[in-house]
């Protein structure tokens, strides 16, 4: 009996652990591609600034507080 309890708490523990290395993985993943897009050569970066500034300002034409 103590040994299918210590084999049922073994075998949970261990896919608990694994769900956390799982979950430290996928940061990592997302920390490195967000150092590589903001620090890299730029371009990416510019292109998503571009796009947002594009944006505004045909926002504050059509408001007619713009140009």
């Amino acid at each position: 009996m103590f040994t299918i309890l210590e084999h049922l708490k073994n075998r949970y523990m261990s896919q608990k652990a694994q769900g956390i290395v799982e979950y430290a993985l996928i940061l990592a993943f997302v920390v490195a591609i967000a150092i590589f897009i903001t620090s890299g050569d730029g371009s990416l970066k510019n292109a998503i600034q571009g796009v947002f500034s594009d944006t505004a300002d045909q926002v504050k034409v059509s408001s007619g507080t713009g140009k």
